[in-house]
């Protein structure tokens, strides 16, 4: 029997889209599957647009949020500082088994950042991502942010892509924690502004920069 033949296959993760929910009970959904998982469940990714907040990471300093206003700020558990999430953002939350995959927590973020490039590529966008700040960026703005928890070598929380959405609340903070730092957008930068067609089109890209297609 060939090595192929002998090993475990992973399936394909699920996809699920949530629609328009709320931050917090999305938040616990997430963690309470996670920390339930047994080894063998089949992993799921998330999308999900949230209503405006601010949440904070663990690390996160209450000082980096300037001027909030009407805007719920929330303090939860994963990595990175300050960010924003609202309408016409593609949230994604990887809910996955790093052990099964055999990948490290900066192969993910690598992983996830490169499937962003990918999509924006495809598009005719030109992006990268700094090693001294997770992420994604176009000429120095920021399209998509990253923050993960991983409990039990596996991950939730995850990755936020502006797509077509209102930028002013960015201006209330300081993005993940950096005076100054730009944010911009798919529908800005010439890309889809329908936020299910950039969701549609990542996918493909996360399954192959993850590593599924040589897994499964």
């Amino acid at each position: 029997m060939t090595t192929t033949e002998s090993s475990p296959r992973i399936p394909l993760p699920e996809f699920r889209t949530l629609g328009h929910r709320d931050f917090e009970p999305v938040w616990a959904e997430m963690k309470d599957w996670t920390l339930a998982r047994q080894g063998e469940e089949v992993d799921r990714i998330w999308q999900v647009e949230h209503p405006p907040v601010f949440t904070l990471g663990l690390a996160g300093k209450h000082e980096h949020v300037l001027a909030p206003g009407d805007i719920p700020v929330i303090d939860i558990d994963r990595g990175g500082q300050v960010t924003y999430h609202g309408p016409g953002q593609l949230v994604v939350y990887p809910l996955l088994n790093l052990r099964r995959l055999k990948l490290g927590v900066r192969t993910l973020v690598e992983a996830l950042e490169n499937a962003v490039i990918d999509t924006l590529a495809s598009y005719d966008i030109e992006a990268v991502s700094r090693r001294d700040a997770p992420g994604v960026y176009v000429d120095g703005r920021k399209v998509a942010a990253l923050g993960l928890r991983v409990r039990n070598g596996c991950t939730y929380h995850g990755l936020a892509f502006n797509v077509n959405m209102d930028l002013e609340p960015f201006s209330r903070i300081n993005p993940c924690g950096y005076e100054g730092l730009e944010v911009t957008q798919v529908a800005d930068l010439g890309g889809p502004a329908d936020l299910m067609t950039v969701w549609q089109d990542l996918q493909p890209h996360l399954l192959h920069r993850l590593g599924y297609s040589s897994k499964t």
